[in-house]
């Protein structure tokens, strides 16, 4: 395949980029000078050599170590736990300048069409859970999009932890309706995402 179909094909794959914006892309690339293109380069080679997920939250991070800075952070309130979709939605709640808890990236979340919950880690989530109420856990916060897909994986979710949270004496709550129905937690501004941590239950 001719090179400049090529990564046009490959920047198609990314999520919310259409045809016309991945030729955009490359003709970007086209007209850079070599230099920005090594950089690239080495950007993309290094995800493979330094970011792996963190042991506890399971974000992407880089590091010698395997639980990432925010885990380590011994300032961060152990009592909050915000479950979020994607490393993306971790990402949003982080910009609001609110939150100062800790995280689990769930992977993902159900898909009407199957309801399966493969490729999800809700097994890991549970079994986090011993460890973190010994760490003081009093809240658990489902964090996730305000769409169908989002909704049904809020009440699988909570399900599986009932009878944690009974053990355990916490707390299940959700994002409050600041968030408008349909939208995504990682396009969400600071304010709509304080005003829905604000309002959670």
């Amino acid at each position: 395949m001719d090179p400049i179909d090529r990564l046009t094909a490959i920047f198609e794959r990314f999520p919310g980029i259409g045809p016309r914006q991945a030729e955009r892309f490359v003709h970007f690339l086209l007209r850079a000078s070599p230099a920005i293109r090594r950089e690239l380069t080495d950007a993309v080679s290094g995800l493979g050599g330094s970011v792996h997920r963190c042991s506890e939250c399971m974000r992407f991070h880089s590091g010698a170590r395997d639980v990432c800075s925010m885990c380590a952070n011994k300032e961060r309130d152990a009592g909050l736990l915000a479950v979020v979709s994607s490393d993306a939605d971790l990402q949003a709640l982080e910009r609001s300048g609110t939150y100062r808890g800790r995280y689990f990236v769930l992977g993902g979340t159900i898909s009407l069409a199957s309801e399966k919950t493969s490729g999800l880690r809700i097994r890991e989530l549970l079994a986090s859970i011993p460890e973190r109420a010994k760490n003081g856990l009093r809240e658990i916060i489902l964090a996730f999009p305000a769409n169908p897909e989002g909704d049904a994986t809020a009440i699988r979710v909570r399900e599986e932890m009932t009878t944690l949270a009974s053990t355990h004496q916490f707390s299940i709550t959700a994002l409050g309706r600041g968030l408008s129905t349909g939208s995504e937690l990682e396009y969400a501004d600071p304010d709509t995402i304080k005003n829905a941590l604000a309002g959670r239950k």
